[in-house]
C-alpha cells in the first residue's frame, strides 16, 4: 500500500526530479482517481437518465431518433467502462511500482506523455512502432 503524500495543487512533475519518485506517483494517482471518479459519476447520471427517460413516443421518427441517441449514449458509456478498467490497471501499476515504464522496452515513458495520457503503457516510440505494425497488418 502506498503512503499518502501531501501534494500541493499546483505541483507538476518535472524532468529534473528522479523519475517516478513518491511525489510523481502521488500526482498520477490523484489524477487517475479524479478521472475515474468523473467517469463513474457520468455513468450514474446516464443510468438514471435512461431509467427516467423511457417514454412512449407515438411519432415513429421521434422514437427512432431517441433510440439512436440512447444507443450512442450506451456505446459511449461502454467505452468509458473500458477506460475505467484501464485506469484501475494504471492504479495497480502505481501500487506495484511498474507505473511509468514501457511494457515493451522497460524504459521510462515521458512525463509529458503520461500527463497527457496517464493510462499509457508504451513509450511514444514503442507506441509508434505498434501502430505502424498494426497499419501494415490491417492493409493486408
Amino acid at each position: 500500500m502506498m503512503v499518502d503524500t501531501i501534494l500541493p495543487d499546483q505541483y507538476r512533475p518535472a524532468e529534473d526530479e528522479p523519475f517516478m519518485n513518491e511525489r510523481q506517483r502521488a500526482y498520477f494517482r490523484r489524477k487517475l482517481l479524479s478521472w475515474r471518479e468523473d467517469l463513474l459519476g457520468d455513468s450514474k447520471s446516464t443510468i438514471t437518465g435512461l431509467q427516467d427517460g423511457t417514454r412512449n413516443i407515438p411519432d415513429v421518427a421521434d422514437r427512432a431518433s431517441e433510440e439512436t441517441d440512447r444507443a450512442l449514449e450506451l456505446r459511449t458509456r461502454d467505452r468509458q467502462r473500458k477506460l475505467v478498467a484501464k485506469i484501475d490497471a494504471a492504479l495497480r501499476r502505481i501500487e506495484d511500482g511498474e507505473y511509468g515504464y514501457c511494457e515493451v522496452t522497460g524504459e521510462p515513458i515521458s512525463l509529458k506523455r503520461l500527463d497527457a495520457r496517464p493510462i499509457a503503457t508504451l513509450s511514444l516510440e514503442a507506441q509508434e512502432r505498434h501502430e505502424r505494425r498494426e497499419k501494415v497488418h490491417r492493409d493486408d
